[in-house]
């Protein structure tokens, strides 16, 4: 019998009495007095700051800077992969065939100077705002332009292009070490470092970043003028209107509606296919979404019928989006054509109702550098992987490499975090010297939440989609990422830790209410990694000027990985940085969710602190490695606690865990999901980069995934009537198989400091 505790019970002392009773309750008679003086003797001494405590640190502070929220949970069924995807309504993604890559700003060339030592880089430099921001053009079948109206608005664009590219600058940007070989150690990425007046040569590092920057080609933006005439035959043919953006990668989006703005403009009755005419709700946020089965679903809904009328299209706009995605597909002029769905945060909810420091102290195996924030010993996920004093079995041995590769990071190392925002003003990261300036990339005001669209301020205000669904909540989900990869101020007395204490973050905003529209992760992601600019209200350029070497994505979709996506992650990683992704919590195979189960990113499932595959957690082929996700209905190491991933973000139903004594709000809080899985992994690369500046891209993955520690099948399994379709593990007694990666993090297998 698996025990619950009351949230009022989880005192140190009180949950270790409530472990007890518990265990009476279940008839585990072999639990005696003896135990219960342990237990409660154990909590006393965290309390303490004793074998495994951490000096009295809960004492020493305020109420504040300790009250959190979470308490174990009854085990229920989640989500599952029943649950159907979303989309934008009248929203689309396409790219038309033969668009050429972006163009770098700057053409590189190699002066060798020493060849058997170095050589100096000179480059020949294109204006930064050689392009500026792209147009929106009209999709309006009634007002066609003429072919020389419809250059008229891309010659301007083109001419700037081609007048930068005619006359270059030429910029000294420094020397760079060779290898044993005679080439780059390493090599220069392609791209282009931005320009900058004349001045001293710019350090390698800076080059290699810098150099991702691109621009769209004259070409690109002729492709794309051109494939908004089959954009207007299928406007036409519906008797729709619209609009469409350009974009310096080809990737435009397609918005339906009136005078091509607002896809509530359609009227406010939806007719089926079937004739029959169905009510909306009152306008909110929801009124701009739709359920869509994904595409690889027999049966699907949501595609054009045959016989549908012009009418029944005008009057429904789910139906308009299939219908103009299925004329544009057909024209074989597209490299894809795809909805705008819809990715939520990956915690794993029930479904609704109706500078390096610190202390070393002794564990009993080994002395290890430890962070002075009081909420530490909390943290079992960044524990050694163990089951002795202070350490756990679901541990992914944060406090070994801390220790014994005497590094918490550097500062040097940039993490783009692409989610629902930052909360900055939260106390642990409001002064916490680890936040980079981020971007606003939610397009749609209705779904951002904070009076506008896309703008310089990547602050969490809230994504609550429906206050009248009971139990509903904001998420603030980005600032419990972030804080778990480096966000939260590490080792300054207050609150919780990160896994990397020393780390850049960049914040990335693309969820809002309701979730994140996939053409706005599409750019979230290429910002985040310096490959685009956003714009300013005044449609100045505003580069990422600290491109991500890791990109999390704490994210999911119940699709095939969109075409879109897979560009857009493709385009970072040949630039260097790795992208680490949350592999679903369906209770499903990873290929079936994306990003999770797309090509080119480290996908990431949930372990609990057994160390064994969570329940929620998605599996498969994909999945390339177990980290802590936690389990709120566990608590393995009898603390009176949830053994759920503990970290910042501003909670409601509190307490202090010192006194017991009740808090309406708190910073703090457990929860649960691949969403706290993958941070732990982005977390891992920035101490491993840090540790070795020069692994990037595949070396630095496959440092990191040859250090795991191997799984049983045991620990990567569920029962077989839980997980339909999954192979049963021989003489299991009714265990199947969810195959869980190359095993489970553990940084203590990295080897010793140099």
């Amino acid at each position: 019998m698996r025990k619950t505790v009351s949230g009022r019970q989880r005192v140190w002392l009180g949950g270790a009495i409530a472990a007890v009773l518990a265990f009476a309750a279940c008839d585990q008679t072999e639990l005696r007095s003896e135990r219960a003086k342990e237990l409660a003797d154990a909590a006393i001494e965290q309390l303490s700051g004793g074998e495994s405590g951490n000096g009295g640190a809960m004492e020493r502070v305020s109420q504040d800077e300790r009250a959190l929220a979470g308490d174990i949970e009854s085990p229920v069924a989640f989500e599952t992969a029943a649950a159907p995807s979303r989309f934008a309504v009248g929203s689309i993604i396409a790219k038309p065939k033969d668009v050429p890559e972006p163009e770098p700003v700057l053409e590189m060339e190699a002066e060798v100077d020493q060849p058997e030592e170095a050589i100096a880089l000179e480059a020949d430099v294109v204006s930064p705002a050689s392009a500026g921001k792209l147009p929106t053009l009209s999709l309006d079948p009634q007002k066609r332009e003429t072919e020389e109206q419809v250059q008229a608005h891309t010659a301007p664009i083109i001419e700037r292009i081609e007048r930068a590219r005619q006359a270059p600058r030429s910029r000294s940007l420094g020397r760079v070490e060779l290898g044993e070989d005679g080439r780059l150690e390493p090599p220069p990425p392609p791209g282009a470092p931005e320009v900058i007046a004349d001045g001293p040569p710019l350090p390698p590092a800076q080059i290699r970043k810098l150099a991702r920057r691109t621009m769209p080609s004259a070409r690109s933006i002729r492709a794309q003028t051109d494939a908004r005439t089959k954009m207007l035959d299928a406007m036409e043919k519906y008797g729709l209107s619209g609009s469409v953006e350009l974009s310096p990668t080809g990737q435009m989006k397609i918005q339906l509606g009136s005078d091509g703005g607002d896809p509530t403009q359609f009227t406010t009755e939806q007719e089926e296919p079937d004739g029959d005419i169905r009510d909306q709700r009152p306008p909110n946020p929801r009124s701009i979404l739709a359920v869509s089965l994904p595409e690889f679903a027999f049966n699907s809904t949501d595609t054009c019928p045959e016989d549908v009328s012009d009418e029944a299209v005008r009057r429904n706009p789910v139906l308009a989006t299939a219908c103009v995605v299925q004329s544009l597909r057909q024209t074989g002029d597209f490299e894809y054509v795809e909805k705008d769905f819809l990715f939520d945060h990956q915690f794993a909810r029930r479904p609704p109702p109706g500078e390096t420091g610190g202390e070393t102290t002794g564990t009993g195996v080994a002395t290890v550098l430890r962070p002075d924030d009081p909420l530490y010993d909390l943290q079992w996920h960044f524990r050694s992987n163990g089951d002795g004093v202070g350490e756990s079995l679901g541990g992914a041995g944060f406090a070994d490499f801390w220790t014994r590769k005497a590094t918490t990071g550097s500062d040097d190392v940039v993490v783009a975090v692409v989610d629902t925002g930052l909360q900055l003003d939260h106390p642990d990261i409001e002064n916490s010297p680890n936040v980079y300036p981020g971007w606003d990339m939610v397009s749609d005001p209705r779904m951002g939440n904070d009076g506008d669209g896309r703008d310089d301020s990547p602050d969490d205000p809230g994504d609550l989609c429906d206050p009248n669904v009971p139990g509903a909540e904001d998420s603030y989900h980005g600032t419990h990422v972030a804080g778990t990869i480096g966000a939260a101020a590490t080792n300054n007395g207050s609150g919780v830790a990160a896994g990397a204490w020393q780390v850049k973050i960049v914040p990335v905003r693309a969820l809002g209410k309701c979730g994140g529209r996939l053409s706005d992760i599409n750019d979230a992601i290429r910002w985040a990694g310096g490959l685009i600019p956003a714009y300013d209200d005044a449609d100045n350029e505003i580069w990422n000027d600290n491109p991500a070497d890791i990109i999390n994505l704490s994210i999911g979709l119940f699709e095939f990985c969109p075409a879109s996506l897979q560009e857009a992650i493709n385009d970072v990683v040949e630039r260097g940085a790795v992208v680490v992704s949350a592999a679903g919590n369906a209770r499903t195979s990873t290929r079936f969710y994306a990003p999770g189960g797309c090509e080119n990113v480290v996908s990431v499932a949930a372990g609990d602190a057994r160390g064994q595959i969570a329940p929620y957690s998605n599996f498969g082929a994909e999945v390339d490695v177990l980290a802590p996700g936690g389990d709120l209905t566990r608590d393995d190491d009898e603390d009176g606690r949830p053994d759920g991933v503990l970290s910042t973000k501003l909670s409601s139903d509190c307490y202090d865990p010192l006194t017991n004594a009740k808090v309406d709000g708190c910073y703090y809080a457990y929860e649960q999901g691949t969403s706290m899985a993958a941070p732990h992994v982005s977390a891992a690369f920035a101490l491993l980069k840090a540790d070795n500046p020069d692994l990037a891209g595949t070396a630095l993955v496959d440092t990191l995934l040859g250090s795991l520690d191997p799984r049983t099948a045991e620990q990567c399994s569920g029962l077989c009537t839980a997980y339909p379709g999954t192979d049963e593990i021989p003489g299991s007694d009714g265990l199947c198989s969810r195959p869980c990666g190359g095993g489970l993090l553990n940084l203590a297998n990295i080897g010793e400091a140099d």
